[in-house]
Formats: structure tokens, C-alpha cells, sequence
């Protein structure tokens, strides 16, 4: 495994119901402890399933989680979880090998709210991509606001982290894959793309959009075609808007 997400620390908090309950659904990082504020109906089944796995369940006051999360958007709930790991390459291609199903790969060329990065995961992981690629620097880590945004699609999601995104492509095109850049400023629409193979879709944060020297080594370009009087769609829209023309295609 690559090292670990977010600020550096061995720990982190996860907060929300979804987030802690698919925390505690997929197992794939430990949980050391849950505060809630009751164990009420709305909590019993978390507290119920958090039994189940052995995972110690702390009854404190909402001023405590109030302290761990300043803006109080915990929803009476945290947990104290072991950092999330990052995946690298080899790991979401074989991921994809496992499944047999042609990779499907996104790269975000930096995004920096947290809020779009977790839709872009919960978009992504309902979509059915093996995984994820954020770069080293321009990108927000995998906070817990980020984990809560994903509606808890975090856990259940590879996430690699790319040191130098053009050679990410460029191992990626060795691998086999099709690299597609989502640029607004492209004639060619993206359902001209066929996405049935072994692709990964590029898309740009907020602000810069896709670098040049990045876009130069996509191997094809595409847009998504725009009516109204917005220039482009914020970077999550755009990512379900074509990772569900993928879906479609390869259902199809």
C-alpha cells in the first residue's frame, strides 16, 4: 500500500452517518471508536453494527463532537478511524483484472474543495470505476469532509495519488488504456468517445481546468456540449455526466 491520506497523521475522523456506517460496512480500515450524542432509533442500527465488529461505541455531548468538528456538521456522530490508504497503479488495474471488466480510470488534475472531490468519489464508485488518481500537490487530501461528502463512497473506492500526473498518463497508455481529456473548449462531443475499452477520462479543477502539458498527452479530446449561458459545468457534474455515458455504453 501506498502511504497514507490526508494530513499525515496514522488517524483520522470521520463524521456523518453515511461515512461511519460504510466505514463500518466495508471493513477496510479500522475503526477505533464511535462518539455519538444518543442511542436512539436513529443511531441504533450504527451502534448495533459497531457492536457487531467489536468496534467500542462512547456515549458524549454534542458540545465534545462540536469541539472535534467546528462547523457541527457531524450529524451526532464521529468516528476515529485509521487514515485511508492510498492505492497505486498496478493495484486499481489489477482491481480491474479481478472484476474482468475493462479498466475505467479517472484522473483529477487537481481539485481543490473537498466538497467536489467527495462527489466526484461518490459519482465514481456509483459509476463503477476501479479507481481514482489525485495529484500530489494542487489537489485537497482525503479529509473527513471529504469522506462525508462521498456519502461514505470513500471506503469503498481506490484512490491513487500521482507524484507527476503527464507520467501517470503516459504509464497508463503503456498499460493499454485510452486517455480522454473532458476540456470545454473541444468541437467534438463526448458520446463521439467509445468508451467500451480500457479508458481513463481527465478532468480539470476549479479555476485552471486540465494543464496544457497535461492535455497534450491525452490521447483524445472531448466536451460536453453546452446550451445555456455558463461556459462549463462544475468538475462533479461533469464527471457523472460522463462516467454515466461509460455505463451507458458499455450496458449497451
Amino acid at each position: 500500500m501506498a502511504p497514507a491520506a490526508g494530513s499525515g497523521n496514522s488517524h483520522e475522523l470521520l463524521y456523518g452517518l453515511h461515512a461511519v456506517r460504510e466505514a463500518l460496512r466495508a471493513g477496510t480500515r479500522p475503526l477505533l471508536r464511535i462518539l455519538v450524542i444518543r442511542q436512539d432509533r436513529q443511531f441504533a442500527e450504527l451502534v448495533r453494527l459497531a457492536r457487531s465488529v467489536r468496534v467500542p461505541v462512547h456515549l458524549e455531548p454534542r458540545p465534545v463532537l462540536d469541539r472535534l468538528v467546528p462547523d457541527g456538521k457531524h450529524q451526532g456522530i464521529i468516528g476515529l478511524v485509521a487514515a485511508k490508504a492510498y492505492a497505486d497503479q498496478d493495484e486499481i488495474l489489477g482491481y480491474a483484472r479481478v472484476r474482468d471488466e475493462p479498466p475505467l480510470v479517472v484522473i483529477l488534475d487537481g481539485i481543490e474543495d473537498p466538497h467536489n472531490l467527495g462527489a466526484v468519489l461518490r459519482t465514481a464508485e456509483a459509476a463503477g470505476a476501479h479507481g481514482v488518481f489525485v495529484p500530489d500537490r494542487r489537489s485537497v487530501g482525503l479529509t473527513g469532509t471529504v469522506a462525508k461528502a462521498s456519502a461514505g463512497a470513500l471506503e469503498h473506492l481506490k484512490v491513487g495519488r500521482a507524484q507527476n500526473v503527464s507520467r501517470l498518463i503516459e504509464g497508463l497508455q503503456s498499460a493499454g488504456l485510452w486517455v480522454y481529456a473532458v476540456h470545454p473548449e473541444e468541437s467534438k462531443p463526448y458520446t463521439a468517445l467509445d468508451l467500451r475499452g480500457p479508458v481513463a477520462l481527465v478532468l480539470g479543477g476549479e479555476g485552471q481546468g486540465i494543464r496544457p502539458g497535461v492535455l497534450e498527452k491525452c490521447d483524445d479530446r472531448a466536451s460536453i456540449p453546452m446550451k445555456g449561458q455558463v461556459a462549463s459545468l462544475n468538475v462533479s457534474a461533469a464527471a457523472a455526466v460522463v462516467l454515466y455515458e461509460v455505463v451507458r455504453q458499455r450496458m449497451g
